[in-house]
């Protein structure tokens, strides 16, 4: 039977990425069902034999997730079969304005939106359905803590993930009473591919494992902001409290002016 400490079905979307495989490894155990998505078939085959060595059944979907019509087909023959605990909304891709601040471009922008933001809403529309039903389940939604003000050299990413948690704050009220449980992740710097790509200062930098370990936990407290790590959330926390002339300035301080 599931519980909030073990979900026994637990599908990830973004695997292939840093903090979607830690928390995929996290989540490798005897008796769990592991759905993971991405786009790279090589490692996802990787991952899923690392999570099958743990004794998880393991399946794997390679899969565009721009490709809404798909994400929607996948998911509608996934329902039928599979009885969703845990869904960990994770898959995410980041642009810039470039080293010499040229901006970025439209088309990017466009891919952007399509993964962050519309690939969230419609796994979200799509698995939501069966848990209201059941009265049960448990919804993960990865924004960051970038979500707080808007960094000058990443302001796609930072509107994306200023959506998400919107989002997700309004799903949890909404669904509060519902049996559905709603959770905003908030990761600061996570050592990955994208965050090395990321511009500007990385403080306080996590490995994936130990933010896999640390969101597992807060998800099995139902916390409804999982932000970390300290100080740095409570930094950027006050970067939306403060005057936005001041936010700015000290941002432009700390390396991210643009």
């Amino acid at each position: 039977m599931s519980t909030a400490n073990q979900p026994r079905t637990v599908l990830i979307t973004g695997a292939t990425g840093g903090i979607g495989g830690a928390l995929a490894a996290v989540y490798a155990e005897s008796g769990t069902t592991l759905i993971l998505q991405g786009r790279k078939a090589a490692r996802l085959a990787e991952l899923a034999a690392l999570c099958e060595a743990r004794g998880a059944r393991v399946l794997t979907q390679v899969l565009d997730l721009r490709d809404q019509q798909a994400l929607a087909n996948w998911l509608a023959a996934l329902g039928e079969h599979e009885c969703l605990d845990l869904v960990i909304v994770n898959a995410g891709v980041n642009i810039n304005i470039g080293p010499d601040g040229a901006g970025e471009s439209w088309p990017d922008v466009e891919d952007l939106l399509a993964v962050n933001v519309y690939a969230a809403m419609a796994t979200v529309a799509a698995v939501l359905p069966a848990m209201r039903v059941r009265a049960q389940g448990q919804i993960a939604l990865i924004s960051s803590l970038a979500a707080y003000f808007g960094l000058p050299v990443t302001p796609s990413y930072c509107a994306s993930k200023a959506a998400i948690k919107a989002y997700g704050e309004a799903l949890r009220g909404w669904l509060a009473g519902e049996g559905v449980r709603v959770s905003v992740v908030m990761p600061g710097y996570v050592e990955s591919k994208m965050c090395r790509e990321m511009p500007g200062p990385k403080p306080f930098l996590w490995s994936p494992e130990r933010a896999a370990s640390h969101i597992r936990r807060a998800l099995a407290r139902n916390q409804a902001r999982i932000s970390f790590p300290f100080p740095l959330n409570f930094g950027t926390w006050w970067l939306a409290v403060l005057p936005a002339a001041l936010s700015q300035r000290i941002l432009r301080l700390l390396g991210y002016g643009g």
